[in-house]
């Protein structure tokens, strides 16, 4: 009888603790669901705040968007001097690359800019000139005291485009890298592309947190920028939400990913401009693409957020310069077709500004 009891105890004792196995197990497993249902509301609000846009582009936001665009661009009066408008300077150029900088620059002074210099190697700084008596040009970025001569020349300088045509000059990069430091040390606006996102690319930290800097990597680009800043592939089946997962990594540094669509962000908003452009890649477009948003970029800090609806105002600028880029590559095309060329989207940089931005 003793040992019967003994028994029924024993068996007692054994259900209470499967009992209490399955209650923690299920708590686990109750706790572990509230925590995916938290995810996946989190990853679905981030989703609807990337989609929201674009689905709602199409029924008025397009028109939204370029209207705070018009809202920065300031207006032309004989109340102003020379300068007033936008000084921009271009850190690029190098005895391969010379057409690129000379894009950027004239870009730059195409959509509005009065004064705009191009810093490059003392072997570019003859070719550059050559190409237009426009560009104001310098030929450091290949000396010991390259920093120094750039720096001196700072408050006369609203926004820095880097990297058209920069090379991958060991001496140019590492005064590239202390340029960047020396613009965010002053707060100047920067646009980083081409060879200026090979420098970050080696050393991200050299642009974490940095809210007035806009990069504007292509395909390739983006997926080796990725990979180096969060160490693993990009998933390109998801472009907006690796966008925001760089941006966001990179203290919330702006982004525009070139592409069929480009998508902007800022780490919290992405915005997608699919404005009609064309088929054709010619070289150089990129370098369009920097030279006007360096300035759009500059218009947009003196706008503020008053005139950008609280959006930031890098997003404003991004879009403007990836709608007037695709608007001149539409242009150029329909005249020249296949044979179009940097050369011809530059000449329709009037008349495609006006069409978006001034009608």
């Amino acid at each position: 009888m003793a040992d019967r009891s003994v028994a029924a105890r024993s068996v007692s004792r054994s259900r209470a603790a499967d009992w209490a196995r399955g209650a923690l197990l299920r708590g686990a497993v109750v706790a572990l669901a509230s925590f995916t249902a938290a995810l996946y509301c989190l990853r679905t609000e981030v989703l609807h705040r990337v989609f929201t846009f674009h689905s709602h582009r199409n029924s008025g936001g397009m028109d939204e968007t370029l209207q705070l665009v018009r809202n920065i661009v300031p207006p032309l009066t004989t109340e102003k001097h020379k300068g007033q408008d936008g000084r921009i300077a271009v850190i690029g150029g190098c005895s391969e690359y010379t057409g690129a900088p000379y894009f950027a620059a004239i870009a730059s002074l195409k959509v509005g800019a009065d004064l705009a210099h191009v810093f490059c190697t003392t072997d570019a700084a003859p070719i550059i000139k050559s190409y237009s008596p426009n560009l104001i040009v310098h030929p450091v970025l290949d000396k010991n005291t390259a920093v120094d001569e750039i720096v001196q020349w700072f408050p006369a300088l609203h926004a820095m485009v880097i990297g058209p045509g920069l090379g991958r000059d060991e001496m140019v990069q590492q005064n590239t890298k202390d340029l960047i430091v020396e613009c965010k040390y002053r707060g100047m606006p920067i646009v980083v592309d081409a060879d200026g996102l090979w420098v970050i690319t080696q050393e991200p930290s050299v642009i974490q947190g940095y809210t007035k800097a806009i990069l504007t990597p292509n395909v390739v680009e983006f997926a080796r920028l990725y990979t180096a800043v969060l160490d693993t592939p990009v998933d390109m089946e998801n472009e907006p939400e690796a966008l925001l997962k760089l941006s966001r990594a990179l203290g919330n540094v702006t982004i525009v990913q070139k592409g069929h669509h480009d998508l902007i962000s800022d780490g919290t908003t992405v915005l997608v401009c699919s404005l009609k452009g064309s088929g054709r890649r010619c070289g150089g477009q990129g370098d369009l693409l920097s030279g006007s948003l360096g300035l759009m970029a500059h218009w947009a800090f003196v706008a503020g957020k008053e005139k950008t609806d609280g959006i930031n105002p890098t997003l404003v600028a991004a879009f403007g310069a990836c709608a007037l880029t695709r608007q001149c590559n539409n242009q150029a095309f329909q005249k020249h077709h296949r044979s179009m060329t940097t050369s011809d989207m530059i000449a329709e940089i009037s008349t495609a500004f006006h069409k978006l931005f001034e009608s």
